[in-house]
């Protein structure tokens, strides 16, 4: 798989974040621009390209067609050779019904979607300035979830954010235990010079931060390891991604929830989607067997 990157920089100016300061505005490539590069990879085999920016979900936005990211991502998916289109890190404002509806018209798409929640407070969202609540954030899980049934979720997560208080963080918590995700990448907060966040006040004490951030990792770490087995005995399309680092006998590859599978197979199968068996879940990956 390859990433294909179709815009850079950022116009959201999330408080702890330097990126608009370093990346500047929003700039979309054109559409042509894309698709020539993506037509380019699959006449050289690539099977699976997943589409992604600083801020994707703003692809569009500062070109003078009335175009998004939905538009380009159809365009893509008509492209022959390609069989698969990821999507990277996707804002939840993104995700409305519409969006949904012609995204699910695309057979191409992965049914692997990363939200980022940051956290699960609406107060400490607005001294984020991210510019949704917890409940919009919600409804977006319950859209994807209802278009794709097999669908896996991942998010990111920042614990320890200026002014958060413990029942703060509980409601992070709250909303982690509810939403279900396959997992999250979780973080400390960390000062940026030059951002508005490294100048509030309420800095909160680093052992205090590091008990929050263990009790967080401990809750996503038993979520996402009992939802690894789920599809445990199901047969499940794998892109062959290379040999296993540890066992030469066997591959590697990736279902398009993004989860691994090992499975004995010979090199030649490297670069394309068989049908493998889920034989066993090791909590975070698969051992399979080629049908």
């Amino acid at each position: 798989r390859v990433a294909i990157k179709v815009q850079d920089g950022c116009n959201q100016f999330c408080t702890y974040c330097i990126i608009p300061y370093a990346r500047g505005r929003i700039r979309s490539r054109k559409i042509e621009s894309v698709k020539e590069e993506v037509i380019e990879l699959a006449k050289n085999g690539i099977k699976e390209v997943v589409v992604t920016g600083i801020h994707v979900a703003s692809y569009g936005k500062d070109l003078e067609e009335d175009i998004g990211l939905i538009d380009l991502l159809e365009e893509i998916n008509k492209i022959d050779g390609i069989e698969r289109i990821r999507l990277s890190s996707l804002e939840p404002t993104l995700i409305t019904e519409d969006f949904v509806n012609r995204l699910s018209k695309l057979n191409k798409i992965c049914d692997h979607f990363h939200l980022s929640l940051q956290s699960g407070c609406d107060e400490t969202l607005k001294r984020m300035n991210r510019h949704y609540t917890t409940a919009e954030f919600k409804k977006a899980t319950e859209l994807l979830r209802k278009a794709y049934p097999n669908v896996a979720l991942t998010t990111d997560i920042i614990v320890g954010f200026p002014g958060e208080t413990e029942e703060d963080f509980l409601e992070t918590l709250d909303v982690v235990r509810k939403s279900g995700y396959d997992s999250a990448y979780t973080f400390i907060y960390s000062k940026r010079t030059g951002t508005p966040a490294a100048s509030m006040d309420d800095q909160i004490d680093e052992a205090v931060v590091k008990d929050r951030f263990d009790r967080l990792l401990a809750t996503v770490n038993e979520i996402s390891h009992k939802l690894s087995y789920r599809f445990e005995g199901r047969d499940m399309d794998v892109l062959v991604e290379g040999v296993n680092d540890h066992d030469s006998t066997l591959l590697t590859g990736r279902m398009g929830n993004n989860m691994l599978v090992h499975f004995p197979g010979d090199e030649s199968l490297i670069g394309q989607i068989v049908k493998v068996h889920l034989d066993e879940s090791k909590g975070f990956y698969y051992m399979g067997t080629r049908l």
